[in-house]
């Protein structure tokens, strides 16, 4: 048996807006929505006793492909007064595989994102060896992870 990466989770500064994003742009919807209290052993950030909120997001595969949202609500997480417009060492790169890279991007922007590389044809080798066309764009969500965004072409 092979694992399997089922979801990827992301500290937001606000799930409500970040769980709106995602429903706007990807077409994901909410799956799971839930308050908890960290346990100060299994994540590698937090104390025990952090009151947190978890919003689940899914996209259009049942098991894989979520998205995790998750808010500190006490006490509230510092983060940056400036969200990332580049990506860092250790930061994800999401790659997503649209069915409308340029209304994808519109959607991005009119909620609000960082859009770094508009739509744009571009070729790539695929993993059969051959050319495989693409329109493809790059922007950030709202709390700074980075989206690259392609569509296969006939």
């Amino acid at each position: 048996m092979v694992d399997i990466i089922k979801r990827t989770t992301l500290m937001v500064r606000d799930a409500n807006a970040a769980a709106q994003w995602y429903a706007t742009v990807f077409g994901m919807r909410r799956w799971m929505d839930v308050p908890f209290t960290l346990s100060g052993e299994q994540l590698a950030v937090g104390k025990k006793g952090d009151q947190t909120r978890l919003i689940i997001m899914q996209a259009e595969h049942d098991v894989i492909g979520m998205i995790g949202l998750l808010e500190w609500l006490e006490p509230k997480q510092q983060f940056p007064a400036q969200v990332p417009k580049q990506v860092s060492f250790g930061a994800p790169i999401f790659v997503v595989a649209a069915v409308d890279c340029r209304a994808t991007t519109d959607r991005a922007r009119a909620g609000g994102s960082h859009v770094h590389c508009e739509p744009r044809a571009w070729t790539v080798t695929g993993a059969n060896g051959q050319p495989k066309s693409m329109i493809g764009a790059s922007f950030f969500d709202l709390d700074g992870y980075f989206y690259e965004v392609n569509e296969t072409l006939a």
